[in-house]
């Protein structure tokens, strides 16, 4: 057994085997945990006002149901069609279920109702469980008086998405002018303003983005295994790459990592670019190419394991080694990375590490010989202006909610380190990225065991990866006769 699959092996040993039964709650968040988190909404929203949380609606294909993030944040609780109502006015907090649907159930199994309201009280912690038919159009205030109603602005995040991509697509959906549908967070809100036309309808998007900034030690470790799966993902494609292979093959091959370890999806649509053009879209998604000696290979892919998501991206030569200028350039980003990463600590914040990085960079700048012009400059701009080298917020979405940059860097702060350099140029775009969690005391690279010297790199290029091991079938042969049939 090669060393590269001697290392996927190894690692994957740390992770522990998924549950043999189906689970019809998760096992991550304890009720004591839920609660901290509905004091502190209760502590936002004050005395007199209420906060609702609509859950994610039935699928509308044959596809994997997932709750929508910030509904899985406050209960866990994955079942379509569900609602949670926070009352600040007696600190109690109620879960609305569907009734049970047998026929739904026949056909996809069961899922929790307002038939196991005893049980989800024990699960969740919510101090009472009603059915979704009692809440009627007095519903959320009922006879008592509240000053406001705070529900999402934001729209929900499910598989996959991210606010500002949702939000994006709700503004093409508006300006069609043979569709112009509201989207579903926006007619809830309107719903709320028509039968409660007296009671203020106030914000908790904010409330909530302000929560999720911070990661609870729970929460960490779940990004800190999807960040092990993304890594063995890459040290998977890696070994899998020969000239010759397909992008889609050596997605297929990180695919394979994510679900063999328990993780049901992914957290965004891969990113597999080989050769220029399709490495400088940023987001290319097609992986149709088929790789080539001397390209570059990019791989930006992370799992969703348990609600939970990674971002990590490497770049590697197809031929096993790098051509002169994709060294120059990668070892540049390198130095920079590393430079940023050995700063960041608590209690500082990301201009104060950058303004350092730029000095200690100064003399890396003076001691590297570019082999162009565009080289040096496009070195110098990504140096002087960051590169996006600290990037977005990761937890329950990629592109998680909420901002790290507006204060010193705090103990449970997640995000993305990416460093990119582009030399315009040329159509060149060069990155490295990992997911890194402040510490107590620094910062923890989730990703440290995946290689990020070149050296080490090219080591694991061409090993007999998943690919090799299981070829695919040549489309030639499919539909053609069993040996020794007519």
């Amino acid at each position: 057994m090669r060393k590269p699959i001697l290392m996927l092996a190894a690692a994957a040993a740390l992770l522990a085997a998924a549950p043999a039964h189906a689970q019809l709650y998760q096992t991550d968040f304890p009720p004591e945990e839920f609660r901290a988190r509905w004091q502190k909404v209760f502590e936002a929203i004050g005395p007199e006002s209420v906060a609702v949380v609509q859950g994610a609606s039935l699928t509308t294909g044959f596809i994997v149901p997932r709750q929508v993030n910030s509904f899985y944040y406050l209960s866990g609780i994955e079942t379509p069609g569900a609602y949670l109502l926070l009352d600040g006015r007696t600190k109690q907090v109620t879960l609305y279920l569907p009734p049970r649907n047998e026929r739904l159930e026949r056909n996809e199994g069961r899922v929790l109702s307002a038939e196991d309201g005893e049980d989800v009280k024990k699960m969740v912690g919510v101090d009472e469980v009603r059915p979704t038919t009692s809440m009627g159009a007095d519903w959320p205030v009922g006879t008592g008086r509240a000053t406001a109603i705070y529900a999402e602005s934001a729209p929900a995040e499910g598989w996959a998405e991210n606010r500002y991509e949702l939000e994006a697509a709700a503004a093409a959906v508006a300006g069609d002018y043979w569709d112009g549908r509201l989207p579903r967070h926006v007619q809830f809100v309107q719903l709320l303003k028509a039968r409660h036309p007296r009671v203020e309808i106030r914000d908790l998007t904010p409330i909530l983005d302000g929560m999720r900034i911070v990661k609870s030690p729970r929460e960490v470790a779940l990004v800190r295994r999807a960040s092990q799966l993304a890594g063995l993902a890459i040290l998977q494609a890696i070994a899998s790459t020969r000239p010759g292979v397909f992008e889609y093959q050596l997605d297929a091959a990180a695919r394979y990592v994510f679900q063999v370890n328990g993780a049901r999806l992914d957290a965004y649509r891969s990113i597999t670019a080989s050769g220029i053009e399709n490495i400088n879209n940023g987001h290319y998604w097609r992986n149709t190419r088929q790789v080539e000696a001397g390209d570059l290979v990019l791989m930006d892919y992370a799992p969703d394991y348990r609600y939970y998501v990674s971002d990590v991206t490497r770049m590697w030569p197809v031929g096993g080694r790098y051509l002169p200028w994709q060294r120059e350039l990668l070892q540049f980003v390198l130095e920079y990375r590393n430079h940023v990463m050995t700063r960041i600590k608590p209690g500082r914040t990301p201009d104060e590490i950058l303004a350092e990085v730029r000095e200690a960079m100064a003399p890396v700048l003076a001691r590297t010989k570019f082999s162009k012009p565009v080289y040096e400059a496009a070195a110098r701009k990504m140096v002087e202006t960051g590169g996006g080298v600290f990037s977005h917020p990761v937890g329950l979405a990629v592109h998680d909610v909420g901002s790290y940059r507006r204060g010193p860097l705090q103990p449970g702060h997640v995000f993305s380190i990416d460093p990119q350099l582009w030399v315009p140029e040329e159509h060149l775009y060069i990155r490295y990225e990992d997911t890194v969690v402040v510490t107590e005391s620094g910062v923890e690279n989730f990703t440290d065991f995946l290689p990020s010297e070149l050296a080490q790199i090219e080591a694991l290029v061409g090993h007999d990866g998943i690919v090799q091991l299981f070829p695919p079938t040549p489309a030639s042969a499919i539909g053609a006769p069993a040996s020794g049939r007519r």
